[in-house]
Protein backbone atom coordinates (compact mmCIF):
# COMPACT_ATOMS: atom_id res chain seq x y z
CA UNK A 1 0.00 0.00 0.00
CA UNK A 2 0.93 3.64 -0.21
CA UNK A 3 -0.85 5.39 2.62
CA UNK A 4 1.28 8.46 3.29
CA UNK A 5 3.47 10.71 1.16
CA UNK A 6 5.19 14.10 0.94
CA UNK A 7 5.24 17.24 -1.20
CA UNK A 8 8.33 19.46 -1.46
CA UNK A 9 8.22 20.25 -5.18
CA UNK A 10 7.61 23.71 -6.64
CA UNK A 11 5.12 24.98 -9.20
CA UNK A 12 7.99 25.40 -11.67
CA UNK A 13 8.94 21.74 -11.29
CA UNK A 14 5.34 20.68 -11.88
CA UNK A 15 4.93 22.85 -14.95
CA UNK A 16 8.20 21.71 -16.50
CA UNK A 17 7.74 17.98 -15.83
CA UNK A 18 4.11 17.74 -16.91
CA UNK A 19 4.21 20.54 -19.52
CA UNK A 20 1.14 22.09 -17.95
CA UNK A 21 -0.87 24.45 -20.12
CA UNK A 22 -4.36 24.25 -18.60
CA UNK A 23 -4.99 26.94 -16.02
CA UNK A 24 -2.54 28.99 -13.89
CA UNK A 25 -1.44 28.03 -10.35
CA UNK A 26 -4.18 28.70 -7.81
CA UNK A 27 -1.88 29.15 -4.80
CA UNK A 28 1.69 28.85 -3.59
CA UNK A 29 2.68 25.29 -2.77
CA UNK A 30 3.67 24.71 0.83
CA UNK A 31 5.75 21.66 1.79
CA UNK A 32 3.78 18.81 3.32
CA UNK A 33 5.52 15.95 5.11
CA UNK A 34 2.63 13.78 6.28
CA UNK A 35 -0.06 13.72 3.61
CA UNK A 36 -2.83 11.35 4.66
CA UNK A 37 -5.82 9.75 2.91
CA UNK A 38 -9.02 11.83 2.64
CA UNK A 39 -7.00 15.08 2.56
CA UNK A 40 -6.71 17.21 -0.59
CA UNK A 41 -3.79 16.52 -2.92
CA UNK A 42 -2.45 17.75 -6.28
CA UNK A 43 -3.61 15.71 -9.25
CA UNK A 44 -2.52 16.15 -12.88
CA UNK A 45 -5.48 15.64 -15.22
CA UNK A 46 -5.53 15.58 -19.04
CA UNK A 47 -7.86 18.21 -20.52
CA UNK A 48 -8.31 17.68 -24.28
CA UNK A 49 -4.74 18.26 -25.51
CA UNK A 50 -3.57 19.93 -22.30
CA UNK A 51 -2.86 19.07 -18.67
CA UNK A 52 -4.02 20.90 -15.57
CA UNK A 53 -3.60 20.64 -11.80
CA UNK A 54 -6.84 19.76 -10.00
CA UNK A 55 -7.04 19.53 -6.19
CA UNK A 56 -8.73 16.24 -5.26
CA UNK A 57 -9.68 14.21 -2.22
CA UNK A 58 -7.23 11.33 -1.81
CA UNK A 59 -9.63 8.37 -1.61
CA UNK A 60 -11.79 7.76 -4.66
CA UNK A 61 -15.57 8.15 -4.47
CA UNK A 62 -17.14 6.64 -7.61
CA UNK A 63 -19.76 8.67 -9.44
CA UNK A 64 -22.45 6.06 -8.70
CA UNK A 65 -22.01 6.26 -4.92
CA UNK A 66 -25.54 6.89 -3.58
CA UNK A 67 -24.87 7.34 0.14
CA UNK A 68 -23.29 10.25 1.99
CA UNK A 69 -19.55 10.83 2.06
CA UNK A 70 -19.48 9.98 5.78
CA UNK A 71 -20.79 6.53 4.90
CA UNK A 72 -17.85 5.95 2.54
CA UNK A 73 -15.87 3.76 4.93
CA UNK A 74 -14.00 1.69 2.36
CA UNK A 75 -10.29 2.41 1.93
CA UNK A 76 -10.10 3.63 -1.66
CA UNK A 77 -6.83 5.60 -1.58
CA UNK A 78 -5.09 2.66 -3.31
CA UNK A 79 -6.29 0.48 -6.21
CA UNK A 80 -4.58 -2.84 -6.91
CA UNK A 81 -3.38 -3.04 -10.52
CA UNK A 82 -4.31 -6.70 -10.78
CA UNK A 83 -8.01 -6.04 -10.14
CA UNK A 84 -8.52 -2.40 -11.10
CA UNK A 85 -10.26 -3.31 -14.37
CA UNK A 86 -12.90 -5.41 -12.57
CA UNK A 87 -13.49 -3.80 -9.16
CA UNK A 88 -16.74 -1.75 -9.25
CA UNK A 89 -15.09 1.02 -7.24
CA UNK A 90 -12.39 1.59 -9.85
CA UNK A 91 -13.22 0.01 -13.21
CA UNK A 92 -15.05 2.96 -14.76
CA UNK A 93 -12.27 5.36 -13.78
CA UNK A 94 -9.66 2.94 -15.11
CA UNK A 95 -11.40 2.92 -18.48
CA UNK A 96 -12.11 6.64 -18.74
CA UNK A 97 -10.39 8.79 -16.10
CA UNK A 98 -6.69 8.20 -15.53
CA UNK A 99 -4.43 10.83 -14.01
CA UNK A 100 -0.93 11.49 -12.69
CA UNK A 101 -0.23 12.02 -8.98
CA UNK A 102 3.02 13.83 -8.11
CA UNK A 103 4.90 13.09 -4.89
CA UNK A 104 8.30 14.02 -3.53
CA UNK A 105 8.47 10.75 -1.64
CA UNK A 106 6.30 8.21 0.14
CA UNK A 107 6.35 6.16 3.34
CA UNK A 108 6.04 2.43 3.73
CA UNK A 109 6.09 0.28 6.85
CA UNK A 110 8.06 -2.85 7.72
CA UNK A 111 6.80 -5.26 10.39
CA UNK A 112 9.49 -5.80 13.03
CA UNK A 113 9.65 -7.27 16.53
CA UNK A 114 9.54 -3.70 17.86
CA UNK A 115 6.47 -2.76 15.84
CA UNK A 116 6.05 -1.09 12.48
CA UNK A 117 9.17 0.68 11.26
CA UNK A 118 8.51 3.39 8.64
CA UNK A 119 10.80 3.89 5.65
CA UNK A 120 10.89 6.86 3.33
CA UNK A 121 11.20 6.28 -0.43
CA UNK A 122 12.34 8.89 -2.96
CA UNK A 123 13.75 8.86 -6.49
CA UNK A 124 17.53 8.47 -6.69
CA UNK A 125 17.69 11.27 -9.25
CA UNK A 126 15.89 13.71 -6.95
CA UNK A 127 13.01 14.22 -9.39
CA UNK A 128 9.29 14.13 -8.65
CA UNK A 129 7.80 10.65 -8.29
CA UNK A 130 4.88 10.34 -10.70
CA UNK A 131 2.33 7.78 -9.50
CA UNK A 132 -0.32 6.32 -11.81
CA UNK A 133 -3.73 7.47 -10.61
CA UNK A 134 -7.46 7.29 -11.30
CA UNK A 135 -10.02 9.99 -10.62
CA UNK A 136 -13.77 10.48 -10.41
CA UNK A 137 -16.37 13.21 -9.94
CA UNK A 138 -19.13 12.50 -7.43
CA UNK A 139 -22.13 14.71 -6.70
CA UNK A 140 -23.53 14.95 -3.19
CA UNK A 141 -27.26 14.56 -3.69
CA UNK A 142 -28.04 16.35 -0.44
CA UNK A 143 -26.16 19.53 -1.32
CA UNK A 144 -25.61 19.30 -5.09
CA UNK A 145 -21.88 19.84 -4.48
CA UNK A 146 -19.36 18.12 -6.78
CA UNK A 147 -16.39 16.32 -5.27
CA UNK A 148 -13.32 15.34 -7.28
CA UNK A 149 -11.41 12.40 -5.80
CA UNK A 150 -8.54 10.12 -6.77
CA UNK A 151 -6.65 6.95 -5.97
CA UNK A 152 -3.11 5.65 -6.49
CA UNK A 153 -2.60 2.43 -8.44
CA UNK A 154 -0.33 -0.08 -6.69
CA UNK A 155 1.44 -3.20 -7.91
CA UNK A 156 3.94 -5.87 -6.89
CA UNK A 157 7.20 -4.55 -5.41
CA UNK A 158 10.62 -4.45 -6.97
CA UNK A 159 13.55 -5.74 -4.93
CA UNK A 160 14.23 -2.54 -2.95
CA UNK A 161 10.55 -2.09 -2.07
CA UNK A 162 10.08 -5.79 -1.19
CA UNK A 163 12.67 -5.42 1.58
CA UNK A 164 10.05 -3.34 3.39
CA UNK A 165 6.59 -4.19 2.02
CA UNK A 166 4.81 -6.44 -0.47
CA UNK A 167 3.33 -3.63 -2.59
CA UNK A 168 4.51 -0.41 -4.21
CA UNK A 169 2.90 2.38 -6.24
CA UNK A 170 2.99 2.21 -10.04
CA UNK A 171 5.69 4.76 -10.87
CA UNK A 172 5.59 6.31 -14.34
CA UNK A 173 8.42 7.89 -16.29
CA UNK A 174 7.82 10.97 -18.46
CA UNK A 175 7.74 8.86 -21.62
CA UNK A 176 4.81 6.90 -20.13
CA UNK A 177 2.54 9.83 -19.25
CA UNK A 178 0.63 10.00 -22.51
CA UNK A 179 0.18 6.22 -22.68
CA UNK A 180 -1.26 6.13 -19.16
CA UNK A 181 -3.54 9.11 -19.64
CA UNK A 182 -4.93 8.42 -23.11
CA UNK A 183 -4.06 4.85 -24.07
CA UNK A 184 -6.64 2.07 -24.16
CA UNK A 185 -6.95 -0.29 -21.20
CA UNK A 186 -4.35 -2.68 -22.64
CA UNK A 187 -1.85 0.14 -23.08
CA UNK A 188 -2.50 1.31 -19.52
CA UNK A 189 -2.31 -2.20 -18.08
CA UNK A 190 1.13 -2.67 -19.66
CA UNK A 191 2.47 0.11 -17.42
CA UNK A 192 1.23 -1.42 -14.15
CA UNK A 193 4.50 -3.05 -13.17
CA UNK A 194 7.25 -2.49 -10.58
CA UNK A 195 9.68 0.37 -11.09
CA UNK A 196 13.22 -0.43 -12.19
CA UNK A 197 15.67 -1.24 -9.42
CA UNK A 198 17.65 1.93 -10.11
CA UNK A 199 14.70 4.31 -9.66
CA UNK A 200 14.21 4.47 -5.87
CA UNK A 201 16.21 4.81 -2.70
CA UNK A 202 14.99 4.42 0.89
CA UNK A 203 15.95 4.99 4.53
CA UNK A 204 14.31 4.41 7.94
CA UNK A 205 12.60 7.39 9.58
CA UNK A 206 11.04 8.26 12.92
CA UNK A 207 8.04 6.26 14.11
CA UNK A 208 6.34 9.59 14.74
CA UNK A 209 5.09 9.34 11.16
CA UNK A 210 3.09 6.26 12.21
CA UNK A 211 0.43 8.65 13.48
CA UNK A 212 -1.76 10.49 11.00
CA UNK A 213 -2.05 13.22 13.64
CA UNK A 214 1.64 14.11 13.40
CA UNK A 215 2.04 17.57 11.91
CA UNK A 216 2.01 17.87 8.14
CA UNK A 217 4.59 20.65 8.54
CA UNK A 218 7.21 18.59 10.42
CA UNK A 219 10.22 18.42 8.09
CA UNK A 220 12.12 16.12 10.47
CA UNK A 221 9.78 13.24 9.56
CA UNK A 222 11.87 12.45 6.48
CA UNK A 223 15.22 12.48 8.29
CA UNK A 224 17.08 9.17 8.51
CA UNK A 225 17.25 7.50 11.93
Amino acid sequence: MCGRFTRMYTWRELWELYMLTAGPPTSNLQPRYNICPTTEIDTIVPVIDKRGVVPMRWGLVPSWWSKSLKEMRLATFNARGETVAEKPMFRDSFKKRRCLIPASGYYEWQDTSDGKQPYYFTRRDGQIITIAGLWSKWTDKATGTDLHSCTMVITEPNRIAAEVHDRMPVILEAKDFEQWERGDVKDAAALMKPAGEEVLQKWPVSKRVNSSRTSDEDATLIESV
